[in-house]
């Protein structure tokens, strides 16, 4: 699907690779809603999103929209909120619980850089998928910014915080998710958007030079919090 691209760095890749992390920070972040859908069912956007290697079916391409509407929120639902579900947050996917470690530690990063998690029509954690997208796309496009002011330095090290990001965090989970939520999803926008993540991860962490193992793995079942399965301490001693 996604092939690597041999200068990342260059003002123009930064912005394009930036506007890839908000495309797929969109799909996750909430059911898609009219003005998104009708920007992806566009000739233009369907073309290019051709170019890497999706392919929508009918169910995506021609049906009424308001029925892809319903659709597609009962799917995220299944997919995403409902119990047995999949929820995009790397806490639940690493350490089986929401507001785990992941939670504080990516909440730090976004506040060394001056960002914070704003809601939309729904609360979103601090390591929800879409908002870890975002984080780095809005680096990008400062990235890109530094490199058309002729700041060297300050592109090297929002360089250097991207690769960061993705050692600790994204790259920790984000490709077996992908496979998880690609062979679970039963509608085609869902199923070619995870492919997509998939692709999209890989060629991220090859144009960046990174060798990161994916510990998600694809899990039906996240593991359980350290708070379940260490015993607990009181007064000093195990119980």
């Amino acid at each position: 699907m996604i092939e690597s691209r041999e200068q990342p760095n260059t003002i123009d890749e930064l912005k394009s690779r930036a506007h890839w992390y908000r495309l797929l920070a969109g799909v996750f972040a909430e059911e898609p809603q009219a003005p998104f859908l009708r920007e992806l069912r566009s000739q233009a956007c369907i073309e290019s999103l051709a170019e890497v290697g999706v392919s929508f079916g009918e169910d995506f391409l021609a049906t009424d929209e308001e029925m892809l509407l319903d659709d597609l929120a009962a799917e995220y639902t299944m997919l995403f909120v409902a119990p047995g579900g999949f929820p995009p947050v790397e806490s639940v996917r690493l350490q089986g619980g929401y507001r785990q470690s992941a939670s504080s530690e990516v909440r730090d990063a976004y506040t060394a850089e001056g960002f914070s998690v704003q809601s939309g029509r729904f609360a979103i954690f601090d390591d929800h998928l879409a908002a870890q997208m975002q984080f780095v796309a809005a680096l990008l496009e400062r990235q890109a910014e530094a490199l058309a002011a002729a700041e060297e330095q300050e592109a090297r090290r929002l360089e250097k915080t991207v690769k960061r990001f993705w050692i600790k965090h994204l790259g920790r989970w984000c490709r077996g998710y992908a496979q998880l939520v690609e062979e679970a999803a039963e509608h085609s926008f869902y199923r070619e958007m995870a492919r997509l993540l998939d692709a999209f991860v890989t060629a991220e962490l090859d144009i960046m030079g990174l060798d990161v193992a994916d510990e998600d793995g694809g899990k039906l079942r996240a593991p359980k919090p350290k708070a379940v399965t260490e015993p607990m301490q009181c007064g000093g001693a195990a119980t």
